[in-house]
């Protein structure tokens, strides 16, 4: 099925919210699927581990496909990975699972986990996702590669469904882009403004074209920043948010060519400084108001549908929660941002 074919589609993630905890995951998840989103997704850094998460959500919710968004690929093997999804995947037979992967950051993988970020990262990523495709395949695999090595693994599951997990790669910039374009089921943007979608789709179209594929091969997700609350409160915990992003190089450079290079110089300079409020400064009111979206319903209804028309085919609701009640923020949110069909 290409991209054309597929109907309209919008997800929620979990990634935004976590500091909640299960019981508000879960409650989400139900409002979401009651709603008429049909994904449910969530980041792994320090908090809830992905796959006990979306199984407790697929276990006691259900309704929706699956996603994680994403797994740092340094803290899982590929076949750990596959293990995971295909173990998701029998708990939700009627349902995708999107085991979503990325490269991270040092922060992320380095200092909070001790492991080694790596310095190879498009080669990385490219021997995992074929070493994870072939391991979720069901055969015996053996690999001896830059990254990974195994001798004749078997994954040891019979999957009672002809659905198996899809690959969907987190990516920022034309390298990965082009490389979920060429092995990827999916592509997950994030921290993007919508004006900034097409430039990307296009570099995943390539990698599709130069791999051989049919146009349309990769899905395109994105994590769509939104929160119905007063945009003013929201300013300061949205500069914390783009700040802390904006000092990891690869996120940088998408911010600069997404136009906002001169507050990703400022903020650069202040933390080399160490002055964290200058840096936080430097975080411009327009930057805030492309990225992480806050208003009333109808502007968070019009920001979701920018990025569709701007090539995301589903897109993948961030609620910021950021108002005065968190849970009804994120509430709210999700009812300007539901299906057209269930509005």
């Amino acid at each position: 099925m290409t991209h054309t074919d597929r109907p309209q589609s919008t997800g929620v993630t979990f990634a935004s919210f976590q500091a909640l905890g299960i019981p508000a995951a879960l409650e989400i998840a139900r409002l979401a699927r009651d709603s008429g989103f049909s994904s449910y997704w969530t980041a792994e850094t320090t908090g809830p581990e992905a796959f006990a998460t979306l199984g407790a959500v697929g276990a006691s919710v259900g309704g929706m496909d699956l996603g994680t968004g994403v797994l740092a690929v340094q803290l899982r093997t590929p076949m750990l990975a596959a293990m995971g999804a295909a173990t998701l995947q029998e708990v939700v037979p009627d349902r995708d699972v999107l085991l979503g992967v990325g490269i991270s950051s040092p922060v992320v993988v380095g200092r909070w986990h001790g492991a080694e970020y790596g310095d190879a990262p498009l080669r990385q990523m490219r021997e995992y996702l074929q070493l994870t495709r072939d391991c979720l395949a069901g055969e015996a695999v053996t690999h001896d590669g830059e990254h990974y090595s195994v001798n004749r693994f078997r994954l040891g599951m019979r999957f009672s469904t002809e659905r198996r997990p899809r690959l969907v790669l987190g990516a920022l910039n034309s390298g990965m882009l082009r490389l979920a374009g060429e092995l990827a089921d999916g592509v997950l943007l994030n921290y993007l403004p919508a004006s900034a979608v097409p430039w990307c789709v296009e570099q995943v179209r390539s990698g599709e074209s130069a791999a051989g594929r049919p146009r349309g091969s990769c899905r395109v997700y994105a994590y769509v920043h939104v929160g119905v609350c007063d945009p003013g409160p929201a300013a300061d915990p949205a500069r914390k948010d783009l700040f802390s992003y904006a000092v990891v190089p690869a996120y940088a450079k998408a911010f600069e060519r997404a136009g906002f290079g001169d507050e990703v110089q400022r903020i650069n300079d202040a933390h080399a400084r160490r002055d964290r409020a200058a840096a936080l400064e430097a975080v411009s009111d327009e930057m805030v108001a492309a990225i992480d979206i806050c208003g009333d319903t109808k502007h968070v209804a019009a920001a979701v549908q920018a990025y569709r028309d701007a090539g995301v085919e589903h897109p993948v609701v961030m609620p910021l929660p950021w108002g005065a009640d968190r849970m009804a923020t994120i509430e709210a949110t999700l009812a300007a941002a539901r299906p057209a069909k269930h509005a």
